[in-house]
């Protein structure tokens, strides 16, 4: 067969050119070249609404205390390989964080770097206190931070995200703002509905463990009137359920609740003898059934409508 110098003569001249333009289409920047350290399950989810071609990675489970985690070599690894940490922040991963930032030595993601991004930063937090010692057990200074079950919360820090994403990989700025867009709209209609289906929940009250539904309950406008700790953070005792027993004979608690991470025990021996419902929500996207934010939100009021006739 007989081949055209000229043509081959031609091809060799481009394959400079294919080659650059092969180059630069490996190197340049793009979205899913980003990899995301995320602390908890929901910033995780979150971080998946604004760049779901990014390698995200989270560090605890909805089964897991995000106060108690190990850094285990498996996190240094992905820590020291991230472009962003995503976390709650106020304090929620004191014990386990810092640890994991100084292991992992990664320059890009230590405090105060455009990688290191804390959700409660973004917003004003409930329950802050200017005074703090070892004797109020596990508190948090900079409030409480569990703001995943705020939607307005929820929004400003998608905003907030969405822009660091883009200083961080300003080529694909677009991609960021356009995706961000997409859950806000997503997210303004979700928002309605959830309140109209939750409307007989407000001024229903309830005892649960620590404050993790804190923001989903003054969203809701229902009263957390016990709290299954003694202290935050500690065990429930004999001592403290019965008092927790007394203040259920006024009659108007609705529910004992707890979610999948903390010891059921205790719920269970409260609600068994002052004949409550009882009930266990899901804290955070992973658990079963909960895909995301939104299936986060749409199980957690249809958890409590479940047992709204339970006032006695």
């Amino acid at each position: 067969m007989h081949i055209n110098s000229n043509v081959t003569h031609g091809l060799f001249r481009a394959l400079p050119v294919l080659l650059l333009a092969a180059l630069i289409m490996l190197w340049a920047p793009r979205s899913w070249a980003l990899s995301i350290f995320a602390c908890e399950p929901e910033y995780a989810s979150l971080a998946r609404e604004l760049a779901p071609d990014a390698t995200i990675f989270s560090a605890t489970t909805a089964l897991q205390d995000p106060h108690q985690v190990q850094a285990r070599p498996s996190l240094i690894a992905k820590m020291r390989r991230a472009d962003l940490v995503v976390c709650a922040g106020a304090d929620l991963e004191i014990g386990w964080l810092p640890m994991l930032q100084m292991k992992a030595n990664n320059p890009k993601v230590r405090d105060g770097q455009l990688g290191m991004f804390y959700a409660s930063d973004q917003v004003q937090n409930l329950d802050q206190l200017a005074n703090v010692d070892r004797t109020m057990g596990d508190v948090h200074a900079q409030g409480n931070p569990h703001i995943q079950f705020s939607p307005q919360r929820v929004a400003a820090v998608a905003s907030a995200l969405a822009a660091r994403l883009a200083e961080l990989d300003p080529a694909n700025k677009g991609e960021y703002l356009s995706h961000l867009e997409a859950f806000q709209t997503r997210w303004d209609v979700a928002v309605p509905k959830w309140e109209a289906m939750a409307a007989p929940l407000n001024g229903k009250k309830v005892i649960a463990y620590h404050t993790s539904f804190r923001y989903l309950f003054d969203w809701l406008g229902m009263e957390q009137v016990g709290d299954l700790e003694p202290k935050p953070g500690l065990a429930p005792t004999s001592a403290h359920l019965a008092t927790l027993l007394d203040r259920t004979a006024q009659g108007d608690v609705m529910v004992v609740v707890y979610t999948g991470y903390q010891d059921s025990r205790g719920a269970k021996w409260l609600a068994e003898r002052a004949d409550l419902p009882l009930v266990m929500l899901p804290f955070a996207p992973g658990a079963e059934g909960v895909e995301d934010l939104f299936d986060l939100y749409e199980q957690v009021i249809q958890g409590l409508l479940s047992v709204q006739g339970g006032t006695r």
